[in-house]
């Protein structure tokens, strides 16, 4: 059996999440002899929210292969025209038509086309996003003549869509992975039809925070319902946090499926 090896990393978290992906992507790759990564990168921005162009080009530089998003991808306006020169920077592709960038996107891993999706959710979300469910049927009859070998990043809030639409999609794709909640599941497994699945990736960012952000300000709104600015949590230890999936390149059908876990203790300064 021919495979590749895919590592799916949650989303990343300000400066500290791309310190930790600088120092520890490129070892991970070769300890887990990994073919591609597709990376969410919604939150990588200094702020912790959004992404700038020169974020997602250190991340390909750092071994990324496809960068996912989710809501926040509209935080920084000057990554719309970027979203639109670069194909492997996703935005949901259930957003209404017009809006800059592309929900899908084909690279080719070991002489095979890989196909990626990119999707939100509408449970509990902000945004009037499409129909998720028709969208990837919409998708996967454009992609039907292109590849076997299709994974998707379900950015939504509620665990019960992310598991309903892989089932829904079961045997017609090989993994999807949830983003959005930033807490690690651990219901790794491959559901009837070979289809990889896991609720949520997890992030990258600093481990004693409230989802990557300082903990004071978001208690005291909890306490108060007061209006408070979230700010980057920057003291380690940070997360990193994600799966490797391993997909029969004939079948397209996830095989094996492990959760990724590595802790760092170094401070972003100190790279």
């Amino acid at each position: 059996m021919e495979s590749i090896r895919v590592m799916f990393i949650g989303d990343v978290v300000g400066e500290p999440g791309q310190a930790v992906v600088a120092r520890h992507l490129q070892a991970l790759k070769r300890k887990h002899a990994i073919d591609m990564v597709v990376l969410n990168g919604e939150n990588s921005s200094n702020q912790g929210r959004g992404i700038t162009p020169k974020i997602a080009q250190a991340f390909y530089d750092n071994g990324v292969d496809v960068i996912t998003t989710g809501n926040h991808i509209w935080f920084r306006r000057d990554i719309y025209p970027y979203l639109d020169e670069q194909p492997n920077l996703l935005r949901p592709a259930n957003f209404p038509a017009g809006v800059p960038g592309r929900g899908v996107t084909t690279v080719t891993i070991k002489g095979h086309t890989v196909a990626v999706i990119n999707l939100q959710g509408r449970v509990f979300m902000r945004e009037q996003v499409d129909c998720p469910l028709k969208a990837a049927d919409s998708l996967l009859a454009y992609l039907r003549d292109k590849t076997n070998i299709i994974f998707i990043d379900y950015h939504a809030e509620a665990t019960s869509e992310k598991v309903g639409l892989a089932y829904y999609l079961a045997g017609r794709i090989s993994g999807l992975v949830g983003t959005h909640t930033h807490v690690q599941t651990a219901d790794e497994r491959i559901i009837p039809g070979g289809t990889g699945y896991i609720t949520d990736l997890g992030m990258v960012g600093a481990l004693d925070s409230m989802l990557g952000m300082q903990k004071d300000t978001i208690l005291h709104h909890f306490l108060t319902q007061l209006p408070v600015k979230f700010t980057v949590e920057s003291k380690p230890p940070y997360v990193l946090s994600g799966v490797i999936m391993e997909v029969d390149t004939q079948t397209g059908k996830t095989v094996k499926i492990d959760r990724v876990r590595l802790i760092d203790e170094q401070p972003v300064d100190q790279a």
